[in-house]
């Protein structure tokens, strides 16, 4: 029997109009106090994502959540997976689903980056050539593509029920958009806050042309995961980064039709400048985050 796709009104009526609301108020701060030098217009770029994203929004709301909603209604009927047959009270299954879902995320984003064809998409967004609010929503649909089998996959294993899936997404797009933001939070509240949550510095160095620290920071609400796994850098200064993928540097290879064929055509050695340079940093003591 198939899976009716269900509606998702808290999504549609809570989750949505909170997201919303969480761009616009970052947009205010990173403007005011910005953390990293802006090359090119806000407004130019906020357009080029935006409408870059349009495809990726429509499969978000038509299939990456309603198929992953359906499984987990699936999966819930059926005693399927793990918080399923623990049976947990509610406040330990809502840290449940956050830890599991978080940590899963963080294998998802390391493949993004490790499997050349999952790559091809995610690359899109590293080639941004400034990081902000707006970064948040430059992705491929593709990426979409493969996103709803990771969920679907991880919904099933973990027995993630329904309402909480909804919950974690909402709260993980906010993450998303937040700790893409160009917002120079005070630089003792950012340390405060890095030692549980992913923070615009730390991210900002995810984004960075050096490979070994685009290799780094992976983790989207916690960055427990890059503790865990010895993938943490918190050292390099915003103002010393440059932003983007080396092989990528043209603004005009970046329009919108060029990044949406982008993942079919033929590959650059991705980092590599055009010069055949391959820019590097000595690493330094990891331990502080840096300004």
């Amino acid at each position: 029997m198939p899976l009716a796709l269900p509606k998702i009104p808290l999504i549609d009526y809570v989750g949505n109009p909170v997201l919303a609301c969480v761009f616009i108020a970052l947009l205010w701060p990173q403007w005011c106090f910005p953390l990293r030098r802006q090359h090119f217009t806000m407004l130019h770029r906020l357009v080029r994502n935006f409408v870059l994203s349009i495809p990726g929004f429509a499969i978000v709301r038509l299939a990456m959540l309603p198929i992953p909603v359906a499984i987990a209604v699936w999966a819930h009927e059926r005693h399927i997976g793990l918080l399923n047959w623990l049976a947990l009270p509610s406040w330990a299954a809502v840290i449940a689903t956050f830890i599991l879902m978080d940590y899963a995320y963080w294998w998802w984003h390391w493949a993004n980056h490790m499997v050349p064809v999952f790559w091809r998409f995610h690359n899109v967004h590293h080639t941004d050539l400034d990081l902000d609010v707006s970064t948040a929503a430059r992705f491929h649909f593709g990426e979409m593509f493969f996103s709803v089998g990771f969920l679907s996959v991880a919904v099933t294993l973990f027995g993630i029920a329904p309402v909480l899936f909804i919950v974690f997404f909402i709260t993980f797009e906010a993450a998303t958009l937040f700790h893409h933001s160009n917002w120079r939070l005070p630089i003792k509240l950012e340390r405060i806050l890095n030692l549980i949550v992913v923070t615009p510095r730390m991210h900002g160095i995810h984004h960075s042309i050096v490979q070994r620290e685009t290799n780094s920071n992976w983790g989207t609400i916690f960055c427990w995961w890059d503790k865990l796994h010895g993938t943490l850098r918190r050292d390099i200064p915003q103002d010393e980064i440059t932003i983007g993928v080396p092989a990528y540097r043209k603004e005009n290879e970046l329009t919108f039709r060029r990044l949406w064929l982008l993942p079919f055509q033929r590959q650059r050695d991705y980092w590599r400048l055009p010069d055949g340079d391959r820019p590097e940093r000595a690493p330094r003591p990891a331990d502080k985050l840096a300004k």
